[in-house]
């Protein structure tokens, strides 16, 4: 290593091992890396598999300056090309990943082949790095990766434990009107009901994983030198001050994926994080279409669904008559392969297009796409609001509920889809946005937060020198 590569800062990047969170931090990662920073980016033993099998093994060979190295996620060994148990993933992520992470920045440390390691970003929900830097005595930044309202949600967890609240007494709060309660305690979150806080919440057992595992990562979040959102400071402007009130030191970058319009190198550019493997010909097939006259459809990475709400989207699309593009995962449907009915092929055969992975951002921001049947994933979001697109939102877990609440009634650019989906609803509510009066409203607004993210993200926009004064503020350099 020569004398100038030593030299340079070294970030130690360590993302939740899920698709959802390991595309934002390798966007972060990449754009840390073009200010001068020799990159390490830890995957799981479990992901660098997926991460080999989708893209190659030139995947995780990296460059010079931006490696991937892996550390156990203390689940039994497994080669399955599936997204994994989310309640034992993140328990196993905080009892087990603090040794084998440490042993990780020891062996860097002593290695000639690397610069010294002077920072660490981690996901801010694996906040065992907090820990691990505190004993290196080097700085240490939590990057959230979902929605900053989501964030105050699960920080307010232990508020629903005091009120008694939470866990519920019995199944019928499911369907008594409880979860339309208002709740107007949480401090720049107005207008929001029970059923739109994030959705670990939901659940009548005590010890739920989900619920104490997320309330406890956000809590952590506030013991690190500060908290980086991949969102902008006019899209969630309340909830962002009701936070900075609580914990000042928090930096809004995103949209991430505009962000990185400002990186020059090609190389680093081109480092691939998805652990699906995408097809690119559906981008060809979007080609073809006329403007804005294709739904796309994609649940995201984790969502499951029964076989039989599956078989009511895709007649909902079907009778609808637009043209679509459907991303289906092979584990879509819950315990099974996903199978459509022969007569929806044959009905949809010459406007319907259906693949298991797709580039995304450059899907959304294709001319072709009209609307975004989505589960209300954070990624999903910034990249519909990349694109200029409207949605229509059908929130599967977590921080969807409290997305999908924000986009039909603060941002103005989606419908809620009922989660007992019926065919007739989609076909009604695809008319609509495609359509209808409500649709070409909504693609109004959503041109209109995309040009607010653009400008956020332009050099001296709010997001750009956030990202600046992260650098300069948190990691300490000139």
């Amino acid at each position: 290593m020569g004398e100038d590569a030593a030299r340079k800062p070294h970030a130690v990047c360590v993302p939740y091992p899920s698709q959802g969170h390991v595309t934002p931090l390798m966007q972060l990662a990449k754009l840390v890396h073009s200010r001068g920073f020799h990159i390490t980016f830890v995957n799981t033993e479990f992901n660098q598999r997926r991460l080999i099998r989708s893209a190659g093994p030139d995947s995780v060979r990296g460059l010079v300056d931006f490696q991937f190295e892996a550390i156990p996620d203390g689940l039994p060994p497994s080669d399955l090309d599936a997204t994994q148990d989310v309640p034992a993933l993140c328990d196993s992520t905080r009892k087990n990943c603090l040794a084998p992470f440490r042993d990780l920045l020891a062996r860097l440390n002593s290695s000639s082949d690397v610069p010294p390691i002077s920072c660490i970003i981690s996901d801010g929900v694996m906040s065992f790095a907090i820990q691990a830097a505190e004993e290196l005595g080097i700085p240490e930044v939590q990057f959230w990766t979902a929605s900053a309202c989501s964030f105050m949600g699960y920080l307010h967890y232990r508020e629903f434990i005091r009120r008694g609240i939470f866990p519920f007494k019995d199944e019928s709060f499911r369907s008594d009107g409880t979860l339309d309660t208002p709740i107007d305690w949480i401090p720049g979150m107005p207008n929001i009901r029970l059923g739109d806080i994030p959705s670990h919440i939901q659940t009548t057992d005590p010890n739920s994983i989900m619920f104490d595992f997320m309330g406890e990562e956000a809590q952590n979040c506030l013991n690190s030198p500060a908290i980086i959102f991949n969102t902008f400071d006019t899209f969630e402007d309340e909830v962002l001050q009701a936070i900075a009130q609580k914990f000042p030191r928090i930096y809004t970058a995103g949209p991430l994926p505009l962000l990185e319009r400002h990186m020059l190198d090609d190389q680093v550019k081109s480092l691939r994080s998805s652990l699906w493997k995408e097809d690119s010909t559906c981008l060809e097939w979007l080609d073809q279409r006329e403007p804005s006259s294709v739904v796309y459809v994609n649940y995201g990475s984790v969502t499951v669904m029964t076989d039989r709400h599956l078989k009511e989207f895709a007649w909902g699309l079907a009778n609808s008559k637009y043209s679509f593009l459907w991303i289906i995962r092979p584990d879509i449907v819950m315990g099974d392969s996903a199978v459509l009915p022969e007569e929806f092929l044959k009905e949809t055969k010459d406007r319907g297009l259906l693949v298991s992975w797709c580039p995304q951002e450059q899907v959304l921001s294709h001319p072709s796409v009209g609307v975004f049947l989505t589960h209300c994933g954070w990624n999903s979001m910034l990249e519909a609001i990349c694109g200029g697109v409207p949605m229509i939102c059908w929130p599967f877990f977590a921080d969807q509920q409290t997305n999908c609440r924000y986009a039909y009634t603060t941002w103005g650019i989606g419908v809620e889809v009922d989660h007992d989906v019926k065919r007739d609803e989609i076909e009604e509510l695809v008319k609509e946005m495609m359509g209808g009066d409500k649709g070409k409203q909504m693609r109004k607004k959503a041109q209109e937060w995309k040009m607010k993210a653009e400008e956020a993200t332009d050099v001296g926009g709010s997001s750009y020198t956030n990202f600046d004064k992260f650098i300069k503020e948190v990691l300490h350099t000139p």
